[in-house]
């Protein structure tokens, strides 16, 4: 419809801390926050990406400034000042929208470049948005080709093979402020994916004994019996920090999990011993007041961004050519939305000039009479073809370049409806 573009706007971890980013106002899930976000009155098609990195919005809307404000409100509450939330907000339009939802598609946006969860997550969030019927055209073929982007990157570039994952991140963090951590215990708070993760490659280190504290007993008895470990209770979890060595937290709790004063007496006991946290979610699990405890190390997910640097030069040799996939596809993608622009003009004109050779052909072929149907025949054959012919220098500029972008094409298809008399019905 006229007016309308695609809109991405968003935060994520390089834009936005994540003191600020665990205060969006996103209730858990997808269901509540797409049908808080489709009410908001000029969006059409609307889909929203949350993961514990960013916090995306892709939106076929007619730009205002009342949309932007209402989006603050939706992302943010009333927690942070709209002024405030302005200078963390990114907004891409049309192809630049195209172009960063491909980037993130293919994890070239990502903390960790090249990491494989990010594609998971888009897939995730199209099938909460898609299910409510809140994608449609243009939307669904954006991410049905984002993902398309994604599958080239992976299998044309060595991208994958120099990324680590966030979990691995965390715990080479762990061996850096070890060394070796063979002997070492390790407690997970939470069960989810990314403690799943980091329990893979703590095992693939040798750690001595790998501990599950969930809120699900069952989930975390599952999950130890996979790396041959143990679960406990979540009340349990205050004794366990006495025998461990490395937390990692990843629970996904609305409020802190631990803070600085269940943590304090246990140094105690421990004789100050060290203890080192990693909070790899989003709300932070951890109050960031235990770094004042002495011997007690807490790294968030933002620090982990100095673990990932280690593998930066194998990633960006491929980055280039990852961007250079995206570049093309993010081309070929605006000439199928010029092409949206301009189709039902040309199916108008169409419409209209076999609509005039069939209401002349009826008035005149009646009157005609002692013809053959193969002269009758003859005769529409060429009609057809002036019409055709006619047709031809019309229909190639509404197809070409000069109609296309953003710029001056809505005038210049106007003209065309005027000069044609199309009308607004065929729009």
């Amino acid at each position: 419809m006229p007016g309308e573009r695609i809109i991405l706007l968003g935060v994520n971890h390089k834009t936005t801390p994540v003191e600020v980013r665990e205060k969006m106002a996103l209730s858990d899930g997808y269901e509540q926050p797409l049908v808080a976000l489709k009410q908001i009155g000029t969006i059409r098609e609307c889909y929203l990406l949350s993961t514990c990195n960013r916090v995306e919005l892709v939106l076929v809307a007619e730009p205002s400034e009342q949309l932007i404000d209402n989006i603050l409100s939706f992302l943010f509450g009333d927690r942070i000042a709209k002024e405030q939330c302005r200078e963390y907000l990114y907004i891409y339009y049309d192809r630049d929208a195209v172009h960063h939802l491909f980037m993130v598609a293919a994890s070239l946006d990502s903390m960790i470049v090249g990491e494989a969860q990010i594609l998971g997550q888009l897939k995730e969030a199209y099938r909460h948005a898609s299910r409510l019927g809140y994608t449609g055209p243009l939307l669904n073929r954006l991410l049905h080709k984002s993902f398309s982007v994604a599958k080239r990157v992976r299998t044309e570039t060595a991208i994958g093979s120099a990324a680590v994952s966030i979990s691995y991140a965390a715990v080479q963090l762990a061996k850096k402020i070890f060394g070796n951590i063979r002997d070492k215990k390790v407690l997970l708070i939470g069960a989810g994916e990314m403690a799943e993760l980091a329990a893979e490659h703590l095992v693939g280190q040798g750690v001595a004994e790998v501990v599950v504290a969930n809120r699900t007993l069952a989930r975390g008895v599952e999950l130890a019996k996979r790396f041959h470990g143990r679960a406990v209770s979540f009340d349990e979890l205050i004794s366990q920090l006495e025998q461990v060595d490395i937390i990692i937290s990843s629970t996904g709790a609305p409020t802190m999990v631990l803070r600085q004063s269940d943590v304090r007496p246990v140094m105690r006991v421990r004789r100050n011993r060290p203890l080192f946290f990693i909070d790899i979610a989003v709300p932070r699990d951890l109050d960031p007041d235990l770094n004042d405890l002495e011997n007690v190390y807490l790294y968030d997910i933002d620090d982990l961004s100095s673990v990932v640097e280690m593998n930066r030069s194998g990633r960006e040799r491929e980055a280039v050519k990852a961007t250079r996939i995206i570049d093309e596809m993010t081309l070929g993608f605006g000439r199928w939305m010029e092409g949206m622009t301009v189709t039902p003009t040309i199916l108008a004109l169409r419409r209209k000039a076999d609509g005039i050779c069939r209401a002349e052909l009826e008035k005149t072929l009646p009157r005609l009479t002692g013809l053959s149907e193969e002269e009758k025949h003859s005769i529409e054959v060429m009609l057809s073809a002036v019409t055709a012919k006619m047709l031809h220098a019309p229909l190639t500029y509404l197809k070409s370049e000069s109609c296309g972008g953003r710029d001056n094409s809505e005038a210049k298809i106007d003209t065309v409806r005027t000069i044609f008399d199309l009308g607004d019905d065929d729009q």
